[in-house]
């Protein structure tokens, strides 16, 4: 699929935005003539978002006038809130050559793309001056969390080797784990580890757990989950499979950054009703495991090297446990775990999402429950009086056909127009 995006029934829209002074004006937008899909469930089928000081002042039906404001007229398309990425990779390369080199297109490529705020899992600390830039404009791009990895569990000196690539193609806990503990991490050296976290400006500690016969992963996971509340960093836990998914829960983490696509939660209604039933929200990363196609139609990886066949089940297994802890009840929101161009990873998620969730469902999950799962429901996700003023318009109704979310006209971050097609 290509991703130009352009139409020329889109034409009277590029010309308003092109108008001198919209795209470069302060924080203060009236967005009308539109359907809103606001991300709590209602739809207005013609209204108006008025953004002031970069912050949601009010959205209603029909059109509003407000004196001394730009107006948008977003020509009968969707306006509806600003997509939330919840769990990425961004850095590849050197570091300080993508910050210089690669950074400032590949941000754009988010606003492009529709994504206002994009939460890095595990990147260096290039990311965290990426952030700041972006935060006091020297750089434009989406909101960016910051996340540093912190260890569970010492590694095996007797474990084989990594296989070449991308490390999930033969993740322990597909291959059946370990088969006696893993070693502990002094107490301390965590703690160190945590407080060095904080001192370089990250926001999240991310961790991986693979738990391993009396292994020390969900102990020390409690003292990460401990040291880094009393920090104000709240842990955002990688587990795979079902088993470890559900053991994570004792430690009470913030936040599940993948859909446990090993193991069937179907025939393990405890570690359902377990997993679901504390309230800890999960990202859906389903992504990772369904073929990524090039321009060729070469099946890839998320590494993009061959895509490993013998990985497929989790790309129908994925799917299937979310659709069951989203019966049960968990806040599900949108996540996609690769490196991928933004419109591109954007797209293999839709398919697989597309499996067991409907455009509606999709529509919450890219944006309230997306901002729910980084921990931010309170500041973006829905179009709510007091929140940030993040709105897309796309070309269609995405309550109907998910595709619409690829056709992205406008990004407006905190009221300022950051893209027009």
């Amino acid at each position: 699929m290509k991703f130009s995006g352009k139409t020329s029934a889109r034409a009277a829209l590029f010309l308003a935005l092109a108008a001198p002074g919209i795209v470069a004006q302060a924080q203060n937008i009236v967005i009308t003539n539109g359907r809103i899909v606001d991300g709590t469930g209602t739809v207005i089928e013609n209204g108006t978002v008025v953004i002031r000081d970069g912050r949601i002042e009010a959205v209603s039906a029909g059109s509003t006038n407000v004196s001394g404001i730009e107006v948008l007229d977003a020509g009968g398309r969707t306006i509806m809130p600003g997509f939330v990425e919840g769990h990425r990779h961004v850095i590849t390369g050197n570091p300080a050559e993508w910050l210089e080199e690669v950074a400032p297109q590949q941000m754009q490529d988010f606003l492009d793309a529709g994504f206002t705020t994009v939460l890095s899992a595990i990147d260096g600390p290039a990311i965290v001056t990426a952030r700041d830039m972006i935060a006091n404009g020297t750089m434009a791009g989406p909101r960016l969390f910051t996340g540093t990895f912190i260890p569970v569990a010492g590694a095996d000196p007797d474990a084989p080797p990594a296989a070449p690539g991308d490390p999930a193609r033969t993740d322990p806990a597909r291959i059946g784990g370990a088969v006696r503990a893993a070693p502990a991490i002094d107490v301390q050296v965590i703690i160190g580890m945590i407080e060095s976290a904080r001192n370089n400006g990250y926001d999240y500690l991310k961790t991986v757990v693979n738990t391993t016969p009396d292994g020390p992963e969900i102990d020390t996971l409690k003292l990460i989950v401990e040291e880094g509340n009393k920090r104000g960093m709240p842990t955002i836990v990688h587990a795979v499979s079902v088993k470890d998914a559900a053991a994570v829960i004792d430690a009470h983490p913030a936040m599940l950054v993948h859909t446990p696509h090993i193991g069937r939660l179907d025939e393990n209604p405890e570690a359902l009703a377990k997993i679901a039933g504390e309230g800890i929200p999960m990202t859906s990363t389903l992504s990772v495991f369904l073929p990524h196609f090039d321009e060729e139609g070469t099946a890839l990886f998320r590494d993009a090297l061959p895509f490993p066949w013998d990985t497929l089940s989790s790309a129908g297994q994925g799917p299937v446990n979310a659709r069951l802890l989203w019966e049960a009840g968990i806040t599900y929101g949108f996540g996609t775990d690769t490196q991928w161009p933004p419109q591109e990873s954007l797209w293999d998620e839709l398919r697989a999402l597309s499996l067991v969730f409907s455009p509606r469902d999709i529509v919450r999950i890219i944006t309230a429950n997306a901002a729910a799962a980084t921990l931010h429901a309170d500041e973006f996700g829905t179009l709510e009086p007091g929140k940030y003023g993040d709105v897309v318009i796309v070309d269609g109704d995405p309550t109907l056909d998910s595709t619409a979310l690829l056709r992205v006209v406008t990004t407006i971050k905190e009221g300022r127009v950051v893209f027009s097609q």
